[in-house]
């Protein structure tokens, strides 16, 4: 499947009332859920066999690293909310390396507003927080690969 291909696909998806397509093309498979309610629209696209030729494959031991500070961290607060990655990516903090962090630990922040920015085959997903509150920590380091639902940060509910 070509990469203008995939991206009509995105666009129907999104456009449409469909919340979920699947499509298989020999060892490529790709799937897209759409989310109903007011949550923003989330990709969720595993690989089968080998990669298209214009993606990447992330280093398998990279996303052990963040996985393990998460652990510690819930137990400083117990009333600690996670904002996760709705999907596969790269996690940038910024707009560009020259921009400061949409947040940063001790900010406030409220549902709906863009904490980050993961790339994903080429396009750029703004995330949106699911929830308000003080930012606590920021689980995850600047340019990381992340996996779908994988905590980015710990938010203190307002």
């Amino acid at each position: 499947m070509e990469y203008n291909q995939i991206q009509e696909l995105l666009k129907a998806v999104d456009a449409s009332s469909v919340t979920k397509v699947r499509v298989k093309d020999g060892d490529f498979e790709i799937t897209i859920e759409k989310q109903t309610a007011a949550a923003p629209v989330t990709y969720q696209m595993p690989m089968q066999a080998a990669p298209m030729p214009q993606m990447q494959a992330a280093a398998p031991a990279a996303p052990a690293a963040p996985a393990s500070q998460p652990a510690a961290a819930p137990a400083a607060s117990g009333n600690s909310q996670t904002v996760k990655s709705p999907m596969i990516g790269t996690f940038y903090r910024s707009s560009s390396p020259d921009k400061p962090p949409f947040i940063n630990v001790g900010d406030e922040i409220r549902a709906g507003q863009v904490v980050c920015i993961i790339e994903a085959m080429k396009l750029f997903n703004e995330i949106e927080s699911e929830v308000s509150g003080r930012v606590v920590k920021v689980l995850v380091d600047d340019a990381s690969p992340v996996e779908y639902d994988q905590p980015l940060f710990l938010v203190e509910p307002a």
